[in-house]
């Protein structure tokens, strides 16, 4: 005998949900970031302490009077006003121009020409790339002192040799004020040129051989071959060097102090070695804040207007 009950079924009652609310997790994107981030966060804090700092406190400074031994006293624009008719900055603002219209197209060219030379097949070729890369990793100061003693009128070996067809001063290339600034020049062609040779090299060896061919069955000679495929396929190359070269010409500074620390007669002291006398020799630290930051907005201008031309010039293949 079977019995049908009657009651109502009971109902569980439900409990509040007391446990802590789940965490949404993250998206691969947001991993990837949070990643990023940490990996940056040491270096970006050591630009902040030792570039981003350094530069807002020179830009405070350029506005006052500051030797390190009175607090800085707010001058305003007396600074840049000062720039306008100082003899010495127009000198070294000359000085610095002359060197980098000089050295600039001199040392792409050169570094064009090496690349285009040691890009053939020849006996001694990685010798010839050793030899012309090999001042670029060495120490400049080095560098300096070496050919501060080549250069020497006493003991010079160069100047023995260039005496012997009457071409070197007496007191010597580095002494006289009408030799002293073609002396640095050599020395910073020929520092600078190797690494800017590299990089045409690479340039040139990423350029595809049909286009070559292509120019050769169309009856182009070398030089056909050289302006209208070697040229502009090498536009990439150029930009970067032109650009990487004028700023390191306009921001010479330790190779010329260690040659001739500007002179003879302030013949080539640059900017960036104006900066050096006001700020540490003479501890007008406001006035060579104000110097540097005109050479600043003048490399930037420069750079700016160089990049635009030549961006024009860019061919993509």
């Amino acid at each position: 005998m079977t019995t049908t009950s009657t009651a109502e079924p009971r109902v569980r009652a439900e409990r509040p949900d007391t446990s802590p609310p789940r965490r949404r997790r993250m998206s691969v994107t947001g991993r990837r970031s949070l990643t990023a981030w940490l990996f940056l966060t040491p270096t970006l804090l050591i630009l902040i302490a030792f570039t981003v700092y350094p530069m807002v406190q020179a830009a405070y400074l350029s506005f006052t009077d500051y030797n390190l031994i009175r607090a800085a006293q707010w001058v305003g624009l007396d600074n840049y006003v000062e720039l306008l008719s100082d003899d010495a900055f127009w000198n070294a603002f000359g000085n610095t121009v002359l060197y980098a219209v000089v050295v600039t197209p001199v040392t792409v060219v050169l570094a064009l020409a090496f690349a285009l030379m040691l890009n053939q097949a020849f006996l001694g070729r990685a010798f010839a790339r050793t030899a012309i890369f090999l001042p670029f990793i060495v120490s400049l100061g080095i560098i300096a002192i070496a050919w501060a003693f080549l250069l020497d009128p006493n003991i010079g070996l160069l100047s023995h040799w260039l005496s012997l067809v009457g071409i070197v001063p007496e007191q010597g290339w580095l002494s006289d004020p009408r030799y002293a600034m073609a002396a640095v020049m050599v020395v910073g062609v020929w520092k600078n040129v190797g690494f800017y040779m590299v990089i045409y090299l690479a340039g040139l060896q990423s350029i595809p051989v049909d286009m070559y061919e292509a120019a050769r069955l169309d009856g182009a000679g070398v030089w056909q071959r050289f302006r209208n495929v070697t040229l502009p396929l090498l536009s990439n190359q150029t930009l970067l060097v032109s650009v990487l070269a004028l700023i390191a010409t306009l921001q010479a500074f330790d190779q010329i102090y260690v040659m001739t620390r500007g002179g003879p007669f302030f013949r080539t002291e640059t900017l960036v070695m104006l900066v050096y006398r006001q700020g540490f020799q003479e501890l007008r630290f406001g006035y060579a804040s104000a110097i540097s930051f005109v050479l600043v907005l003048f490399v930037f201008v420069l750079s700016m207007v160089q990049f635009g031309y030549l961006r024009r010039k860019q061919v993509t293949y």
